[in-house]
């Protein structure tokens, strides 16, 4: 039937905003180490853009280190070259062998800086929950129009759309919630 339908649509879409709101989080620093601040960075391996983690084996050892060993050790000063240009704030450090990232503790400041940035992060994602809302109430009213559906049940089916929309909001605010969290820990 076309309203389940709009309700699956509906949530695929409210899931997949909340996805790339966690990935989102994921690029902000908080003072941990984590690869995903490593995301998108390109090796020029060969004279061909590579992936960081197809050319090395990255891992965290500790809460404020990153090591980057490279499969092939020539590959260093390139590997070096693109986190430097990658313009993260990270200053790997080369030993001939591995490269080291040390990840320096967040001042408070930066802290509040960081939370303010992840709160608005946050809020982009509830208007696109709140929009994805309206399209599904839309497209209820065009059955409506259609006289597909009575006015009862376009009422009905616009208050399961509320509750599923509180729903998703109420997880972004969790979301949010964790990362703050994070970001605020010493």
């Amino acid at each position: 039937m076309m309203k389940d339908i709009i309700f699956e649509e509906l949530k695929q879409n409210m899931e997949k905003g909340l996805q790339a709101l966690e990935k989102s989080f994921n690029k902000v620093r908080t003072g941990r180490a984590s690869l995903s601040l490593l995301d998108g960075i390109k090796v020029d391996y060969y004279g061909t853009p590579t992936p960081l983690n197809q050319v090395a084996t990255l891992s965290v050892p500790e809460s404020r280190l990153i090591l980057i060993s490279p499969w092939d050790t020539s590959a260093l000063n390139a590997v070096e070259k693109a986190i430097q240009k990658a313009d993260l704030g990270l200053v790997p450090n080369n030993d001939g062998k591995v490269i080291r990232i040390s990840i320096p503790p967040l001042t408070e400041a930066r802290r509040k800086e960081l939370v303010k940035v992840v709160r608005k992060m946050a809020e982009e994602c509830k208007v696109k929950l709140r929009n994805d809302r309206r399209d599904a109430n839309e497209e209820f009213k065009s059955l409506k129009k259609g006289n597909d559906i009575s006015e009862d049940q376009m009422h009905d089916y616009q208050e399961q759309v509320q509750k599923i929309t509180d729903s998703y909001i109420a997880k972004a605010e969790g979301i949010l919630g964790q990362k703050e969290k994070e970001i605020m820990e010493i």
